[in-house]
């Protein structure tokens, strides 16, 4: 749906108007506990376009309440305390105004998904198992491993701290990787997913790539159906996307244009956005052997950005780090042998100083093949 700018009243009209559509206060009873789950990366200000918009969470809870629901919100932040996160990001203001708590992500408790085909336990926040259910508020953004960030990817985001870590070091091939991911979804069932794709982010997403205006809001209960639209809008194949192909696959939602019915209206451009990712090729597995070092994209860092401010090394998944660091005034260095290729670096860095680059670009294909996971493996 067509929303130029974050102003509250338009906000909350646009809102509304897509929450009818989809049934609105159908989809919840009074009294219920929902969590709100924003995209709490990094503590960046709102108008680097890291975080979900403060607007878009005080408009969304102020809708929740008026149908009769408790809310609490919380996110696991990439890097940083949720407080400090969400103060920098410029939802404490909204939450404390409208008298939403701050849920707990900080222990972890465990949950079971039988539909599950590759991940059936997940150590999840203890406060989004302590909810009746969840409103997923992501920020559209560009990925480096799932090539887009949007309603699918947002609940990584419920398991708390450093076991996000555990999932890029035992799950480095990006297949393997959607897969946990729409096991994850199948997990919690979030009820609705609010995207925030008012000021979307492309380029060298999903922290260090550039605001880019596109004035849309998209409102779902099906995560596959809402990616896959957006990726059709911006210019993406969903097939190169692998939450999308996992997704539709495993019956998380639908990725077909003939199986999605599209509600309300979005004045957007005549023709596809030519929206730019972290890199062009498209999602690649490759499993670990001699080739995957000269097909896989590797992050690479630039020297004229980078402050040597060690969080790449610090947010590594491998122990010990795939960089090397001698200390604060030398560059880090990459061994590629070790590097899982999970980004997890590109993705933290502050200044945008590491980007992906295709070794073999002639090389690099641009869809994803599915592997077959047989139930329970």
């Amino acid at each position: 749906m067509t929303c130029e700018e974050y102003k509250p009243e338009r906000l909350l009209a646009v809102l509304e108007e897509g929450l009818n559509l989809l049934g609105g206060r159908e989809l919840f009873h009074p009294g219920e506990k929902i969590l709100l789950k924003p995209n709490l990366l990094a503590a960046d200000p709102p108008e680097r376009a890291v975080t979900t918009h403060p607007e878009v969470f005080r408009a969304a809870a102020q809708i929740l309440q008026d149908y009769g629901v408790k809310l609490v919100f919380g996110d696991s932040p990439g890097i940083g305390s949720l407080p400090r996160v969400a103060r920098k990001a410029g939802l404490l203001d909204p939450a404390r105004e409208l008298g939403i708590e701050m849920a707990d992500f900080a222990q972890a408790q465990p949950l079971h998904s039988p539909e599950a085909a590759q991940n059936r336990t997940f150590m999840i926040a203890a406060g989004v198992l302590a909810c009746d259910g969840l409103v997923s508020l992501p920020k559209l953004k560009t990925h480096g491993l799932m090539r887009m960030t949007g309603a699918v990817k947002n609940q990584f985001g419920c398991i708390p701290g450093l076991l996000k870590g555990e999932f890029h070091l035992k799950l480095p091939d990006p297949g393997d990787f959607a897969r946990m991911l729409v096991d994850l979804n199948l997990a919690l069932k979030p009820r609705l997913y609010i995207l925030d794709g008012i000021v979307a982010m492309e380029g060298n997403g999903p922290r260090g790539g550039q605001p880019r205006h596109l004035g849309l809001v998209a409102i779902s209960t099906d995560p596959v159906a809402l990616d896959a639209s957006v990726c059709r809008l911006l210019g993406l194949e969903p097939e190169t996307i692998p939450t999308i192909v996992i997704g539709n696959e495993a019956g998380l939602g639908h990725s077909q244009p003939e199986d999605i019915e599209i509600l309300g209206e979005f004045r957007g451009p005549a023709e596809k956005l030519d929206f730019k990712t972290a890199h062009p090729s498209g999602s690649l597995t490759v499993q670990a052997g001699r080739f995957r070092q000269s097909l896989v994209p590797r992050p690479v860092i630039d020297k004229t950005r980078c402050r040597c401010c060690g969080i790449c090394v610090s947010c590594c998944p491998v122990k010990p780090s795939a960089l090397n660091w001698p200390g604060p005034a030398s560059l880090p260095a990459y061994d590629y042998q070790r590097c899982l290729r999970c980004y997890c670096c590109q993705e933290m860095c502050p200044e945008g100083a590491i980007s992906l680059y295709v070794p073999l670009p002639g090389r690099i294909l641009g869809g994803l093949r599915p592997r077959e996971v047989k139930k329970g493996s």
